[in-house]
């Protein structure tokens, strides 16, 4: 069944080929303010349209996105004819974030969320010590690396996959758990996890070897204590054409060379 909308507004990037497509498309079709939407058309790159689910988390707003920067794998292909068409034909995909709940050196603390992976990362030249349980239980007593990140399936062919984490289908009740350069344990390559877990990252020896923690493009520095879970109460909506759908080039990642 066709969706059924009210109302779209355009959003564009800072990018000169977004600001383009933003004249073209206001020009050609009656939009409104972004509040006032139903569905959000979203021109430029990944990371815009990554700003724009933030943006809309919770609000029953839904994202349809349009490649005008690099890119592009969570966009549409860009096109100025037959928008309202395919918004109405387009294919919904709902996200889950991952909840990031961090207690800094100073013991502040703070809540973000990201839709691609959360991640932390050695501050200095040292590379960090971390002690990671998942719900509770320790599994590593002490990973020494550059870093760790925590992927769900959307996030999968991002970061995690050049890290040399697994892609994850996007219908896969999985994340990836993935090393960034472990040194030790030398032949420990990361895990798959059920996405209903919650896994706790200790920094060890926090004042020698500080640690950075990531959201999706929200940071926190000097962090001690990093609790990750996804959020099953909170939910961003992305829309992709059913002939270039998400979920398919998510599976399509996997046999490329």
């Amino acid at each position: 069944m066709p969706r059924q909308f009210r109302s779209i507004a355009f959003a564009a990037s800072n990018a000169d080929d977004a600001q383009a497509a933003l004249a073209v498309l206001s020009a050609r079709y009656e939009n409104v303010a972004i509040d006032d939407a139903d569905v959000i058309i979203a021109l430029g790159g990944d990371g815009f349209v990554l700003q724009m689910l933030h943006r809309t988390m919770n609000s029953g707003k839904q994202v349809y996105g349009m490649n005008r920067g690099s890119v592009g794998f969570l966009m549409n292909e860009y096109s100025p004819d037959n928008l309202l068409e395919r918004v109405r034909s387009a294919v919904e995909n709902s996200i889950h974030p991952l909840k990031m709940e961090t207690e800094d050196q100073w013991g502040g603390t703070r809540i973000e969320y990201a839709i691609n992976e959360v991640s932390v990362f050695r501050q200095s030249y040292q590379a960090a010590k971390l002690k990671v349980r998942v719900d509770g239980q320790e599994r590593i007593a002490e990973l020494i690396c550059d870093g760790l990140l925590l992927s769900t399936p959307a996030g999968s062919t991002a970061y995690n996959f050049s890290a040399h984490g697994p892609i994850l289908p996007l219908e896969a009740q999985l994340l990836a758990l993935t090393p960034i350069s472990a040194f030790r344990p030398r032949r420990w390559r990361g895990a798959l996890l059920p996405d209903r877990v919650q896994v706790d990252i200790e920094v060890l020896e926090s004042g020698k070897r500080p640690v950075n923690a990531v959201a999706d493009h929200d940071e926190v520095k000097s962090v001690i204590r990093v609790s990750i879970k996804q959020s099953k109460d909170d939910t961003a909506w992305l829309l992709s054409d059913p002939d270039h759908s998400w979920s398919d080039r998510i599976l399509a990642e996997q046999f490329l060379d």
